[in-house]
């Protein structure tokens, strides 16, 4: 069983949802021209990533938003999957969530990050619950950018039986060491595909590194892309290959309870 993703990336602007909206339908012709049943776009892509400038008012109401309409158009004409980020108000509240646009031309909140950075935290609420998101038969679970950093987050989701993490991300420039450590890890760990895409370029004060990419079980970089905009890196994801690294290497199936911890002080 193979599923052909895309990680894409490009700059996104704070506010400027129709400009952001028509440059994520340039990356999803991009990534479907080249097979892509299912495309990654980064983090808050759809809003914009502006720490300094979150309110209110740049967040949308709903996953139906009209500006988004000609993203929706976008994945029924290719047939494809398309995933992207977007700040959403829900009440008093505002989260960074994931959107998912399907083949039929539907659009769905999917997925609400839970683990957010301290600036996140002044504006945004976490998400209670993981996701996973299921196409032709393939479980991909869900995180967003801080998310896998934390082994735990993709553990869950592996556990729950997904094949792949699909993790939109912001990192801001001179974090690449960071970046390309931590979701090469996380396929590692659990014997799954990684699908990382990253903003890149300026928006708003802050610049972003891209580096969107595709990582095979053994954590490998199948496709990688560095800060070029717009760009795409595209790969075929193998149920086999899954499981024969699962097979080899059965972290996955082989994780304990830990039990409690003993602290032991040697006389100096």
């Amino acid at each position: 069983m193979t599923l052909r993703v895309a990680a894409a990336q490009a700059e996104s602007t704070y506010g400027e949802v129709e400009a952001n909206v028509k440059a994520a339908v340039d990356l999803v012709e991009r990534a479907t021209q080249q097979g892509a049943r299912v495309v990654v776009l980064p983090e808050l892509f759809l809003t914009g990533y502006a720490a300094e400038r979150w309110s209110p008012a740049g967040c949308l109401d709903d996953p139906a938003d009209e500006r988004l309409a000609p993203l929706a158009d976008a994945a029924h004409r290719a047939g494809a999957v398309v995933v992207a980020g977007a700040a959403i108000r829900r009440g008093d509240e505002a989260t960074i969530s994931l959107l998912a646009f399907d083949e039929h031309g539907g659009a769905t909140s999917v997925y609400d990050k839970q683990h957010l950075t301290d600036e996140e935290k002044a504006f945004f609420t976490a998400g209670k619950g993981g996701a996973t998101l299921v196409v032709d038969g393939w479980s991909l679970g869900l995180g967003v950018c801080f998310d896998g950093c934390f082994p735990q987050h993709a553990a869950a989701a592996a556990a729950d039986g997904a094949s792949a993490y699909l993790c939109p991300s912001a990192y801001y420039a001179g974090s690449e060491h960071r970046r390309d450590l931590y979701y090469a890890a996380r396929a590692l760990d659990n014997g799954i595909y990684v699908v990382f895409a990253g903003l890149t370029g300026r928006c708003g004060q802050r610049e972003f590194n891209g580096g969107s990419a595709v990582y095979d079980p053994e954590g490998r970089p199948l496709a990688r892309v560095g800060a070029e905009s717009p760009a795409v890196a595209v790969a075929d994801l193998e149920q086999a290959e899954v499981d024969r690294v699962q097979a080899m290497n059965p972290i996955l199936a082989g994780r304990r309870d830990l039990g409690e911890r003993t602290r032991w002080v040697l006389p100096a």
